[in-house]
């Protein structure tokens, strides 16, 4: 990608990437509440004013990536194989965001302390993940060429996004995503328990 991008764009990129990584470092080092935007921005050798050029508030510097969350969860549907339905491919894609956590737990384990130990950030957290529920329902909408305020592309998209927090609570995170998932491809009658 940085191949394609000018000086300015590298420039930019480089100055947001400094300050997500002083900010985390600085996050873990002392905790999210004694940190100010301030230090962040001295850390990276920055003024406040370019900071929020880059990031508008304190939590956003730590999910720096949600522009890439966002296109990946749309081009799992845009971008499936023509024998895959769009849930099969939401499916894959929340199970392989788990296989890449568990690939790289510990750093994961750390990030998501800081966050579970600061409310702010765990409200933060889950706005930024449900936040994607309008541009992957557009995205259903498009692929079953439905209006893009389609209702029920738009309750699909918010039950798939929630199978993520289910399994982030589970003692077996897997199971919940399919179990999950299981529960929006054949509905209720064919998978509760006991049926």
């Amino acid at each position: 990608m940085t191949e394609t991008m000018g000086r300015r764009e590298r420039k930019k990129a480089a100055t947001r990437q400094a300050l997500a990584d002083a900010a985390l470092e600085l996050f873990l080092e002392r905790g999210f509440d004694e940190v100010s935007i301030r230090d962040v921005a001295e850390a990276a050798d920055v003024s406040t004013t370019t900071l929020f050029k880059h990031f508008p508030s304190k939590e956003a510097l730590l999910f720096d990536m949600d522009a890439d969350v966002e296109s990946a969860l749309v081009a799992a549907v845009r971008e499936r194989s023509p024998d895959t339905s769009a849930l099969q491919a939401l499916r894959t894609h929340t199970l392989e965001m788990r296989t890449f956590k568990a690939q790289h737990q510990e750093q994961i384990a750390v990030f998501l302390r800081l966050i579970n130990s600061t409310p702010a950030l765990i409200e933060y957290h889950r706005r930024m993940w449900m936040r994607h529920e309008r541009a992957l329902a557009e995205a259903v909408a498009a692929d079953l060429g439905a209006p893009a305020d389609d209702p029920a592309c738009a309750a699909l998209a918010h039950l798939a996004l929630e199978a993520r927090a289910l399994a982030g609570t589970s003692p077996d995170p897997e199971a919940a995503v399919n179990a999950a998932f299981d529960l929006l491809e054949k509905g209720w009658e064919a998978v509760r328990p006991g049926s």
